[in-house]
């Protein structure tokens, strides 16, 4: 507690994909994919933006609706799992290229990325060691994926999100959270090569193994078991009920996990964002863009109770009850 968010941001680039032209280019099925996974349809980068680009863009939009000198900004954490290069980090690059004065930390853990960079800096701010930090979450997702793949290809998109935290009251904060990881289930969710097990050859290159894996039959079981399993912990952490909750902000991962793990906890619909339709999965951009979204929309309100969870490789998870 003793945390809030003063200002939210988030970008999309602008090439849209849709369902439509996945099917006139690579033979996809568009009404499967709509059954299947709700995505009408996603974003991709443009060729000559990256990770970083996406990131950038989100934090101008944060930072200027804040109406604060970026100077202030003491601390920077960006979450990505699909970084521009090895090294510098991309959290090096944005605060670089924002002109910050500020240690850049960067967090790799997929889809739940955002909210293990939430949690960190909240703990910084907690800890009285910063006082502005700007949180990102943002991917360029369609750079890791095998266009030969119906099952995955479809279901990710590009985009970033952001947020500026600060000290707030003794009301406002993350009420109760629960973060964790399981990697032994590393192998159901994967980029093999590329990184300094398994360098890129043009055999690993010629098998695909630069591309993402991902078992979407288990990984759908374990997401929806997650989700429904942290949301519950943490409302009974908080002492509170699932009705008590005003909106809550799932990663926008597949409308059926979503509904699978709400329709379990019997919450309402009407309190579940989404926008999973138009922008697929940005993984650690999905709940930055959703908080975003759905605070400009007039759907979060002072002192209101907001639930946001994350999941994905790793595997990891990160799921809060926030007072707003």
């Amino acid at each position: 507690m003793g945390v809030r968010i003063i200002s939210t941001g988030s970008y999309l680039p602008e090439a849209v994909v849709t369902n439509e032209h996945l099917h006139a280019r690579l033979g996809f099925d568009s009404e499967w994919i709509i059954k299947r996974t709700g995505i009408r349809e996603r974003r991709h980068a443009l060729p000559h933006q990256a990770t970083s680009d996406l990131c950038i863009e989100a934090s101008q939009r944060c930072i200027a609706s804040a109406g604060i000198d970026p100077k202030s900004i003491d601390l920077c954490v960006v979450a990505t799992f699909t970084p521009d290069m090895s090294f510098p980090s991309t959290a090096c690059l944005v605060q670089d290229r924002l002109h910050l004065v500020c240690p850049a930390i960067e967090i790799e853990a997929a889809c739940a990325g955002f909210m293990y960079a939430l949690i960190t800096a909240s703990a910084y701010i907690r800890a009285g060691v910063s006082e502005m930090a700007l949180v990102v979450g943002g991917d360029c997702n369609s750079r890791v994926l095998n266009p030969n793949d119906i099952k995955t290809y479809p279901l990710f998109g590009d985009g970033a999100g952001a947020v500026l935290l600060t000290r707030g009251g003794p009301e406002q904060g993350i009420v109760s959270y629960s973060m964790g990881s399981d990697g032994s289930g590393g192998d159901l969710l994967t980029r093999v090569a590329c990184g300094s097990r398994r360098p890129p050859t043009p055999e690993l290159l010629a098998e695909g193994k630069q591309y993402m894996y991902m078992d979407g039959r288990a990984v759908f079981r374990w997401a929806t078991n997650i989700l429904t399993d942290t949301i519950k912990d943490v409302l009974q952490d908080g002492k509170v009920r699932p009705d008590d909750v005003d909106l809550y902000i799932p990663h926008q991962a597949n409308i059926r996990i979503i509904n699978a793990a709400i329709d379990v906890l019997h919450i309402d619909r009407s309190r579940v964002f989404n926008n999973l339709d138009r922008y697929g999965n940005t993984s650690a951009g999905s709940i930055p863009i959703a908080l975003d979204e759905a605070w400009r929309a007039g759907l979060i309100h002072e002192n209101d109770l907001v639930v946001m969870s994350g999941f994905g490789a790793g595997l990891t998870w990160g799921t809060a009850l926030m007072r707003w």
